[in-house]
């Protein structure tokens, strides 16, 4: 890879935006950073920047919450890497971001160096994660089944699921996504019959079991 780096900052606390800026200046390499303090704006910023090299995550900002945010994204941009920053650092939070596509981890009360060589584990390929948490496996069957399912829908049903998280209504999905209802309904129909339920109310509650919380509707 030549040239510099393209990064989108996502966390609705300035200060803590400003570390991760700090840290990624840090690499070595010239480096284009977007920031964005709620999830519509990184939204924004992640479709608007296709030729990204990573995006770093917080889990609960405004719009989003919890898992849903990731889910969502990785239905705007499959292939752009996606590091979850977050102070939820236990084990079963980490397993289950990686599990849902996330590239990499990092803890809010990482070092500067720490989150520093994580994005170098993310830039190089590499899958990064707290070394000093035993990750263990997934011990409810339910949710390795949910997981399974969620990994099963395709980029644009699982960014409409993303929406369903945030409480949008059949039109304004269709709206923010330039096709018709109609369209829209398709899909849902489609994610509830992966998912194996009947209603997008169930299809919720079924995310906010693996800690993506649902939005109040709006």
């Amino acid at each position: 890879m030549s040239g510099s780096y393209r990064f989108v900052i996502a966390d609705d606390h300035p200060l803590f935006r400003g570390a991760l800026r700090q840290a990624l200046q840090g690499l070595g390499r010239p480096c284009s950073i977007v920031e964005a303090g709620t999830f519509d704006d990184t939204k924004s910023a992640v479709s608007s920047h296709r030729d990204l090299d990573l995006v770093l995550l917080d889990l609960s900002m405004p719009g989003a919450s919890g898992l849903s945010g990731l889910i969502s994204l990785r239905g705007i941009d499959g292939d752009v890497p996606l590091v979850v920053v977050s102070a939820h650092d236990d084990a079963e939070t980490i397993r289950r971001a990686l599990e849902l596509g996330a590239s990499g981890f990092i803890s809010k009360s990482a070092s500067m160096d720490e989150i520093r060589a994580a994005v170098e584990t993310v830039l190089a390929g590499g899958i990064a994660a707290p070394g000093n948490i035993d990750l263990g496996v997934e011990g409810d069957p339910e949710i390795s089944d949910l997981l399974r399912r969620i990994g099963s829908l395709t980029p644009q049903q699982t960014r409409v699921l993303g929406m369903l998280a945030e409480g949008l209504l059949n039109k304004q999905i269709a709206f923010e996504l330039s096709v018709s209802e109609a369209t829209i309904k398709a899909h849902v129909s489609a994610v509830l019959q992966k998912l194996g339920v009947d209603s997008r109310t169930q299809a919720v509650i079924l995310l906010a079991k693996i800690g993506a919380e649902p939005q109040p509707q709006r």
